[in-house]
């Protein structure tokens, strides 16, 4: 079934639609933009910590210094410059805090990796600007016509094959063939996305293992490994994380994790006439 005016899902739920992003357009930062904008005064601030120094393996001490700004677009260019130089930044989405990097740069994650103190068997999803650039690293052709659209921008993670086409390196999550793909409702991480003309590989801002985070505060021991840190306040999604389904399968679908909008999701599906894939594949 085509749905001819996409019901989002963060138009169902209205925590996403009416507290953080009042505005939907794309150049403005919503929510993120107003909070800057009531620090009056707020700048960036250097935070200087003593941390044991990932490029260091010997284990000495060094000193390194993290800038926390604003998540505003002010700060939009420079998160971009850091993308494409091979850093890793932390930036809030719609659901958790994440670390991002450029996906096609084997060294920032292998970075991301190391931050985390995360195996290498355990893939990272990545993130795109906007909808209609998901062909380009995922095969979406067997999906009905406008489900993408229906989906996102939102808090889910779709799973979904590579195909020889995609244009993602092959050393990010190697021996794999499928991918997830992220559109956070979040302007910010959509303008990085986009300018840094590259998709962002993208994962939750903590330790391996380690509760999600809601609040920068929540990974402050891990910003001195980040070229910047950007503050969007206390997220009010909770710490369920995007819900992640996949679709790699014609005509099927499947929950690898229920996260905030389960039933959101499994509505709009089911509304494309999908049906729940119920095999152990």
């Amino acid at each position: 079934m085509n749905c001819s005016r996409p019901t989002k899902i963060v138009q169902i739920l209205p925590i996403f639609n009416s507290f953080i992003y009042p505005s939907r357009g794309v150049e403005k930062i919503g929510f993120l933009n107003l909070w800057a904008r009531s620090r009056k005064g707020f700048s960036a601030v250097s935070v200087k910590k003593m941390a044991w120094s990932l490029d260091n393996p010997d284990g000495n001490v060094e000193t390194k210094k993290a800038t926390v700004s604003p998540a505003a677009e002010d700060y939009g260019q420079e998160a971009i410059e850091a993308i494409r130089a091979g850093k890793v930044i932390a930036v809030p989405t719609d659901t958790l805090y994440g670390f991002a990097c450029d996906a096609c740069s084997a060294e920032a994650v292998n970075r991301i990796y190391e931050i985390k103190g995360r195996k290498h068997t355990s893939p990272l999803a990545i993130c795109v600007g906007d909808v209609h650039d998901i062909k380009h690293y995922a095969v979406t052709d067997h999906l009905p016509h406008g489900l993408l659209d229906c989906l996102l921008p939102g808090p889910v993670t779709l799973v979904l094959r590579r195909g020889e086409s995609s244009i993602l390196e092959k050393s990010l999550n190697p021996g794999l063939e499928s991918i997830g793909v992220r559109v956070p409702d979040c302007n910010f991480i959509r303008v990085i996305a986009r300018g840094s003309r590259s998709a962002l590989a993208l994962t939750s801002a903590n330790l391996s293992g380690q509760p999600s985070s809601i609040d920068i505060k929540d990974f402050e021991n891990l910003w001195e490994h980040c070229a910047y840190v950007y503050d969007g306040g206390i997220l009010p999604a909770g710490r369920a994380g995007s819900t992640v389904v996949d679709l790699t399968k014609l005509g099927k679908y499947k929950i690898l994790r229920p996260g905030s909008a389960k039933e959101e999701t499994v509505a709009i599906l089911e509304r494309h006439s999908l049906l729940e894939d119920g095999t152990g594949d």
